[in-house]
Parts: structure tokens; sequence; C-alpha cells
């Protein structure tokens, strides 16, 4: 296939398990290549039968998922996509049958370190953080997503109380319970409270979302303390505002214990303030992370205050897209 002579868009499938973490890598990384050559997006969400999902993925196969899972072979008569996006421990045996049933003519992407037959994906796009080296693997600071100034704008007449509330408006992006954090009720208190001081000294609001990791009882301090300053916390009733903050922020605090949300604010170009968590193990690759968020002049260590800084945004997702698009022309 000549990526760019043919006029037919690229047929291009995204693959993951449903959750909207992982499908929004696949998804983010798909819209990417869109956005650089006319393509057609299947979104295929796939699920193990519980007797099976436990096994490694050498042993499964395409018989063993649930009956809810989209189909992941091509219906009689038609053909197997150009481009295959995916995502995610779940995916892992499909990615590789993939290449093989069709003969080498997908061309298979692997976002996230895959542990597993790295060298046999046509290409792996894995977070720097996660230190995975390979022939076919590229590097990107955090991992592909969906955000993009347009997506943001979008999202803001949706919420129309937000371009009202008083700068500095405050992103305030909080995260929870992990392998290596955790966010204990006296963290909680503690971060509210210097939220809160931030905020009221500079006179400005607050837009705070909890994630699903959140623990209730440390939701329940947070609110507590912030729910009296001017602005919208999330009670996850309606429309998810995430992309309408992040479009009306003037500064961002981002828990450290998600990579994803620290990658996707560093794409505004915005100042990111990384918010400390209770340490329960090792987190080097958050470590790494931030620290190369901070060498690009991103992110830093929320110190109390909202100091602004200013930084080229991000746009690692477009990279891993021209890159998918020349191994794609090469293959």
């Amino acid at each position: 296939m000549e990526v760019g002579v043919n006029p037919t868009p690229l047929s291009v499938w995204v693959v993951s398990d449903g959750r909207i973490g992982m499908e929004n890598q696949a998804l983010g990384l798909a819209e990417a290549v869109q956005r650089l050559l006319p393509s057609e997006i299947t979104v295929k969400r796939v699920k193990w039968k519980p007797a099976f999902d436990k096994l490694p993925s050498a042993l499964k196969a395409s018989w063993m998922l649930d009956a809810t899972s989209d189909a992941v072979e091509p219906a009689a008569g038609e053909r197997w996509p150009d481009l295959w996006i995916a995502t995610g421990r779940a995916t892992l045996p499909l990615s590789i049958a993939a290449k093989h049933r069709s003969d080498g003519k997908t061309f298979v992407v692997q976002t996230q370190d895959p542990r597993w037959r790295t060298n046999d994906y046509d290409l792996v796009v894995a977070p720097k953080h996660d230190s995975v080296t390979g022939r076919n693997v590229l590097a990107v600071t955090g991992s592909p997503h969906r955000i993009t100034p347009q997506r943001l704008a979008g999202a803001a007449p949706g919420f129309p109380v937000l371009d009202a509330l008083p700068r500095p408006r405050v992103a305030v992006l909080i995260g929870g319970k992990s392998r290596t954090h955790d966010l204990t009720v006296a963290h909680a208190a503690v971060l509210a409270e210097q939220i809160a001081e931030a905020i009221e000294r500079a006179g400005g609001s607050l837009m705070l979302t909890f994630s699903r990791r959140t623990p209730e009882d440390a939701r329940q301090v947070m609110t507590a303390r912030l729910k009296t300053l001017p602005g919208l916390i999330w009670d996850e009733a309606g429309a998810n505002p995430y992309f309408a903050f992040l479009h009306y922020a003037d500064h961002i605090l981002v828990t450290e214990d998600s990579a994803n949300m620290a990658a996707e604010a560093a794409s505004t170009g915005k100042p990111v303030h990384i918010l400390p968590m209770i340490a329960t193990k090792a987190a080097d690759k958050f470590a790494r992370l931030h620290a190369d968020l901070a060498q690009r002049g991103a992110a830093r260590l929320f110190d109390g205050t909202l100091e602004n800084w200013s930084y080229e945004p991000l746009a690692e997702t477009d990279r891993a897209a021209r890159a998918v698009l020349d191994a794609l022309a090469a293959h």
C-alpha cells in the first residue's frame, strides 16, 4: 500500500478491553493518523471469558472471547484492516493473530509496554518512562491520547458556567489508590488545604474531578474543604467536564500517580503542577516521567503557589502518528 497515493481511506481498527483509559490511547493514536491521512476508524472492544482471562497470552485463542466481544476477524467477503492499533494485555494475542492471519497485510501497532513478544508487532508505541527498547519501539513521553486544542474548544460550550469563573481557573485532577501510590484521608486533607490556600490567595476558582480510583473517604474529605471555593466539583452526574476543564484552566494540578493525566495536561501548554501522593512501593517510572516533563518545561512539583510559566505543548501523539504512517509506507 502506498500511503499518500492510494485515494481509498485507510481502514483502521482500534482494539482494547473498552476501559476508557485503555481505549483512549489506541483511539487517540488512530485519530491522529486520521488527521494526517483519510481513514475509517472502527472501534473494537474485547473481553475474555472469565475461565480464560488469567491465562498467559500465549495460551489464548479468539474462541475464548466472551460473547459480548466485538468481532476481531473480518466477516466473509471482507478484508483485514490496513492498520490495527491495540492497547492493553487483553489485546496482545489478538494483535499477534491479526498479523499472521492477514498474511502480514495488516500493520499491527501496540501501545504501552507489551511485556510479551515485543519484537513481533510491527510497531510498539511505548511510554519513554517504561524504558522499553527494540528495533520496532517508538518511545514517547507519556502515552497517546485524544487531547487536541480543537477537541478541548469543542467541549467548552457544554459548560458555560466555567467561562464565568474568576481567574486563575485551576483544574485539579485527583487519582487515587494504585500499585504504587495511595491517597489516605490524612494526605487528602493536607492536599485539599494546600490547594484551597493557593486558590484563595490568587482569588481564583476550582475545577475538580476525581478518578474511579479515588477512595471514597479521601473524596469526601477533599470535597468538604474545597466546596466553599468558587467553581465546580464534578459529582459524576451528567456530562464529563474533563475536556472543558483543560480548555478553561489557567493551571492544572495532577496527582503524581497518573502518567496519562500528566501527559494530557502537558499537551495544553499550561503550567502543570504535580501533587505528591503517598508512595506504597518504588515508583521509578513515575519519577522518570516527571523528570522528562520538567526537562521539557511542562511540569513542576506543586509548591503551594500558582506560579505561571510557558512551554511548547507536547505533541507526542501526533509524532507517533507520523511514525506509524512512515513505517506503514515502508511496510
